[in-house]
């Protein structure tokens, strides 16, 4: 099982894949998503009530999200995280866009 792990790159480039067409998507829907290529996506919202109503709309809708705000983040950069995996399809990942 170990051998496998370490010999295939087929998770890592699902899980890459997985976040560019996330964060993509996001921007392409209006939306700031901090940071590079990382599949942990801050989301910036900005107004930490926004965040929190936010994440908890997202999770009523079956989809997890967390929602940060001051004193976690600087006043004024509240956002939600969106973690990608490679377990997610497209379908997840749209879903979670619309």
């Amino acid at each position: 099982m170990m051998d496998f792990i370490t010999d295939s790159t087929k998770f890592l480039d699902r899980l890459a894949g997985n976040t560019e067409h996330f964060r993509n998507a996001m921007t392409k829907a209006g939306f700031i998503v901090s940071g590079d290529n990382h599949p942990i996506c801050p989301v910036m919202l900005g107004d930490a009530k926004l965040a929190t109503t936010f994440a908890d709309k997202m999770m009523e809708k079956g989809i997890y999200v967390i929602g940060f705000s001051y004193p976690v983040v600087p006043k004024d950069k509240a956002r939600i995280c969106v973690q990608i995996s490679a377990a997610h399809s497209t379908e997840d990942i749209d879903r979670a866009v619309k």
